[in-house]
């Protein structure tokens, strides 16, 4: 399956270009409509790796060093999450944002990622399944006490049509 991607490559391309022939990342960015920083990534993105750096990549996982490695980087060298993003050739800010959460809350631990069979999925299928089922069966029964009261609602409403009728016709 295919990563879902914002911009497409010729689109990158063309704006890194456009860069590179002296014009502001702020002018481009708003001409194109796009944010000026990522502009400026993929300038950056372009010197280091040619056309190639603005190829879209898949999904990769990163082993729990890796992201220490990062985590040290971005507190003591004090980098953005963009720099750390280019330095460490990661796609983006928000991948480094929650491993940062993760090791807050669980230190190395919440580095580790989920397998397919880890306690902690499993027990969210669990849930999710019975409160699917539930969710379901509770549904129906709101749905069959709405639907009976709207039947009433309407006998109700045709006996008054019926009276005012019956009413108009005798004098």
């Amino acid at each position: 399956m295919e990563r879902k991607v914002k911009h497409s490559y010729d689109f990158k391309l063309h704006c890194v270009e456009e860069v590179l022939r002296g014009r502001s990342a702020i002018s481009v960015a708003s001409e194109f409509g796009c944010d000026r920083s990522q502009v400026w990534k993929w300038v950056v993105l372009y010197k280091r790796g040619g056309a190639s750096g603005l190829v879209p990549r898949s999904n990769r996982r990163y082993d729990v060093d890796f992201k220490l490695k990062v985590l040290k980087a971005v507190e003591k060298k004090s980098l953005t999450l963009d720099e750390a993003c280019i330095k460490f050739d990661i796609s983006c800010g928000s991948v480094i944002r929650s491993w940062q959460r993760a090791f807050t809350e669980k230190g190395t631990a919440g580095l580790q990622g989920r397998t397919k069979d880890s306690p902690e999925l499993m027990a969210f299928k669990r849930r999710l399944k019975t409160s699917a089922e539930s969710s379901t069966k509770e549904e129906l029964l709101l749905e069959n006490e709405s639907l009976r009261a709207e039947i009433a609602l309407l006998k109700k409403l045709q006996a008054l049509i019926q009276a005012e009728e019956s009413k108009k016709r005798k004098p």
